[in-house]
């Protein structure tokens, strides 16, 4: 099967990466230096169980998803709506949108603005790009992924490329379990460039993962959302699981780049207010990651 992988940052690149071991021919859309890395040498994935140099196609313009059966879209919350606009001319008609995007709305973005069939999923993997061409794993790796059309095809396509994946009827409260474990860590490890592991250990550090996962549910309560799984027992885990894992938030404040937390604690900030439930430590978070984007 042909793949396109819209947005090849480090989640991307490790699916990408892991579909094309499995025999697909995946293309990569992503940054120049990246592209051309990769086109030269291939993506060179040094994971938990295998070091690799896997050979793929990369190009930088969005018009090389013409052909592919599945795209996988994986570019930041914020680009949602530009990655749709590029991408619509030249996807084919049969071509299916799968969103690998953190944020719980991105794939109803994409299917308004597509006009397709787009499905949600959920993340679970900590990876890096540790340079042009190469993606660093640091643990996990499954996915949640809501019933659509595609649900046999993507079962078997992740699973003969050695990807968890579970299809689930409650993929909204999915999307919001992942969406409390970002709204907990990725502030704070931006805020202060630490990873989760050292993160825990700070003094008061739990007193404020515990007010955002209140927060957050009154949200998705008021919401009619039935948020999926024990939420405290995730946000505890992330720490064991992922402990030298940076936040995406943080690597984007590192790189002076733009962060998605307008789609994490800002969207649980403006949910909040339009129902009339306090927030405030999301918007203190919130507010503080702003600032220091704007340095």
């Amino acid at each position: 099967m042909k793949i396109a992988v819209m947005g090849a940052g480090a989640v991307g690149c490790y699916y990408g990466g892991m579909l094309a071991r499995a025999g697909h021919a995946v293309l990569l859309i992503g940054r120049a230096p990246h592209v051309a890395a990769v086109s030269r040498d291939g993506l060179f994935m040094d994971t938990q169980s295998f070091q690799a140099q896997v050979p793929m196609q990369a190009s930088t313009d969005a018009s090389a998803v013409r052909g592919a059966r599945l795209v996988l879209c994986c570019v930041k919350s914020p680009d949602t709506a530009s990655a749709a606009a590029e991408m619509a001319p030249h996807l084919d008609a049969d071509a299916f949108v799968l969103s690998l995007q953190n944020g719980v709305d991105n794939a109803e973005r994409l299917q308004a603005a597509l006009r397709r069939e787009v499905a949600p999923a959920v993340v679970y993997v900590a990876t890096e790009m540790a340079g042009p061409g190469c993606v660093k794993h640091h643990g996990r790796g499954e996915l949640v992924i809501g019933p659509s059309s595609f649900s046999k095809d993507l079962l078997k396509l992740f699973a003969d490329a050695a990807v968890p994946v579970t299809i689930s009827d409650n993929v909204a409260g999915a999307l919001w379990a992942k969406l409390i474990l970002n709204c907990a860590y990725n502030a704070l490890s931006a805020i202060t460039q630490i990873p989760y592991g050292r993160l825990v250990q700070g003094d008061g550090v739990e007193g404020v993962l515990r007010d955002v996962l209140s927060e957050c549910l009154a949200v998705a309560q008021a919401e009619g959302i039935s948020v999926a799984g024990d939420t405290w027992h995730a946000v505890q885990q992330i720490a064991r699981t992922m402990p030298g894992q940076l936040s995406s938030t943080a690597q984007d404040l590192a790189r002076k780049k733009p962060s998605e937390i307008d789609h994490l604690n800002g969207y649980v900030l403006r949910k909040g207010e339009a129902l009339g439930i306090a927030t405030p430590v999301n918007r203190a978070l919130y507010a503080i990651v702003k600032l220091l984007e704007a340095r």
